[in-house]
């Protein structure tokens, strides 16, 4: 039988922005993979970019159900846009793994935002 998960995060941009001034190249590389950073670093709304993936990230782990703990690191889960513009999950490490457990093919995000709030959304089915 067919499952659908989701999950869902909203983010405070003017929060990720303090996080970046107060911790800088530690909070990047820490939640952020090269890929994520440079495609952010290629726009103008650079906040809003890396606001956009850290929701996305938590809106996947919310999709597992774990929330972020144990083993699970935040560049386990990388966001980037393929041509088009739309955004791709690549799952790696202890993400994977859990999802591989779940029996998670693709993962869907969709992603909205303003200059203050971003919201993700994530979907996908299981045989669970």
């Amino acid at each position: 039988m067919m499952k659908i998960l989701h999950g869902i995060d909203l983010v405070d941009c003017p929060r990720i922005e303090q996080m970046l001034e107060r911790h800088g190249d530690h909070f990047l590389d820490r939640v952020f993979t090269a890929a994520e950073q440079q495609q952010a670093n290629a726009v103008k709304n650079r906040i809003e970019k890396l606001c956009g993936r850290f929701a996305a990230k938590e809106a996947v782990l919310k999709l597992l159900g774990t929330g972020w703990r144990g083993k699970i690191a935040w560049t386990d889960i990388e966001v980037v846009n393929n041509v088009l513009g739309r955004p791709i999950v690549t799952l790696s490490g202890e993400v994977k793994r859990l999802a591989d457990e779940m029996k998670i093919g693709e993962i869907n995000l969709s992603i909205s935002h303003t200059a203050n709030f971003v919201m993700a959304s994530a979907m996908a089915l299981t045989n669970i």
